[in-house]
């Protein structure tokens, strides 16, 4: 094993089975889009139905409370993926999920439902959440070979935005036909749907020159799987041009852009211009990436993408009309979606397979639990400054994460692998 290198495909002549005609992968992806979609739904039903049972500040409590223990709990979740394997812990994750909510919908079927019943929900789902993403994202590597990783995660982020088009109005439709009881239903049918799914995946085991520290205690695992990303010459940069690009784009590209509109009279119509040109282009970069399958000098490109994507975040705030701003949210998205798919799929590719729940784990820290604590700051400093200095210096922000891949000669120069004969 080692921290400096590659990992690569092994000396095989087999050719590879294309990622989009495995049925393996194609039932990993449909149970990951079905998850995405019931967690949409269930977001919207626990909404309403915090609307519904308690005053605004509530509200507040009950939609904020659930990332507490999703960002407290997150790394321990990588731990338990690459200690009892990824596989068992997202069916385990996702059953208990599935059994969460649909007890919720009985509840909310023969009572009224009290704020902390929703608060204690929301707490448990958070939990529960910790475990399920660092598991479900470091599947792809046990499931496919190392040439059609691109593929997958390119296929995973097109998922993303077809899960992202699709659960609001469901999830809306469902509450305004049966309440909030329906939502959670729905919720909990889809997570049902996806606990089939993963329960027919099957995942390649670990060889034993693969089983680093699996034998050790869950902290030195821990301790463990932070060195490691540290030493490595790849991994280092690639996951601190992630978290930098998230702490400068997370902010302006939720609240920022509500605030944006709002401001500028555009109302609900021009944040959801805006909003919809960022996940137009995020799902044509992702859909390039599944229809290639691989994009060369990847190291390099994924830098230069967040660099153009931070430069277009900020015009957003500079935007004139709704049309310029949604074309720079199409922009935004375009380059972004390039960069991040193309920087989870170098992920796959440099982990060795027994640290990818811990590092999938450090990752997914800084998307769902640490960059969401910059939306009251932003909405502050704009408050504070206005718009326009506040979208600039959190572009800037942003592409510093692009420019510190840049500096990296060992990222830079980080390719995917091609894909053997036949895939």
């Amino acid at each position: 094993m080692t921290t400096t290198g590659i990992r690569t495909a092994p000396a095989t002549e087999r050719p590879e089975k294309p990622a989009h005609r495995d049925g393996n992968v194609l039932r990993w992806l449909s149970a990951y889009t079905a998850s995405m979609v019931g967690d949409s739904v269930y977001f919207v039903a626990l909404s309403w139905a915090a609307a519904r049972s308690g005053s605004p500040a509530q509200a507040g409590l009950v939609l904020a409370v659930g990332s507490v223990p999703r960002a407290v709990l997150m790394l321990g979740g990588g731990v338990i993926a690459d200690r009892f394997g990824p596989r068992r812990v997202v069916i385990g994750s996702d059953a208990v999920r599935c059994a969460v909510i649909l007890a919720v919908t009985v509840l909310l079927l023969v009572t009224a439902p009290g704020i902390w019943l929703l608060v204690l929900v929301a707490l448990v789902f958070g939990a529960v959440d910790a475990l399920f993403l660092p598991s479900v994202g470091a599947l792809p590597t046990r499931i496919t070979a190392p040439g059609q990783l691109g593929r997958v995660q390119g296929m995973r982020g097109f998922a993303q935005r077809v899960a992202t088009v699709a659960a609001a109005p469901l999830g809306g439709l469902a509450v305004a036909m049966g309440g909030p009881a329906a939502g959670f239903g729905v919720a909990g049918v889809l997570f049902a749907v996806s606990l089939v799914l993963l329960m027919a995946v099957r995942v390649r085991p670990l060889a034993p020159d693969e089983e680093a520290g699996t034998a050790e205690s869950a902290w030195r695992q821990l301790v463990g799987g932070l060195r490691y990303i540290r030493g490595h010459r790849v991994l280092a940069p690639l996951l601190l041009v992630a978290a930098v690009m998230e702490l400068g784009f997370a902010g302006p590209a939720n609240i920022g852009v509500v605030l944006l509109a709002d401001e500028r009279g555009w109302g609900a119509a021009g944040m959801a211009w805006t909003v919809g040109g960022f996940g137009v282009g995020a799902g044509a970069a992702a859909l390039l990436l599944a229809v290639r399958g691989r994009i060369g000098r990847a190291g390099a490109v994924q830098s230069w993408a967040v660099v153009a994507g931070s430069v277009a975040l900020g015009a957003i705030g500079f935007a004139p009309s709704v049309a310029a701003a949604a074309v720079a949210g199409l922009c935004v998205g375009l380059c972004t979606g390039l960069g991040g798919a193309l920087i989870g799929a170098l992920l796959q590719t440099v982990t060795e397979p027994a640290y990818l729940g811990r590092v999938t784990s450090v990752a997914t820290l800084f998307t769902v639990g640490i960059a969401p604590m910059t939306f009251p700051v932003v909405g502050a400093a704009i408050g504070t400054w206005g718009i326009e200095p506040v979208f600039a210096a959190s572009a800037t922000v942003s592409a510093a994460g692009g420019a510190l891949g840049l500096c990296s000669r060992t990222l830079r120069g980080t390719e995917l692998p091609r894909a053997l004969p036949g895939g």
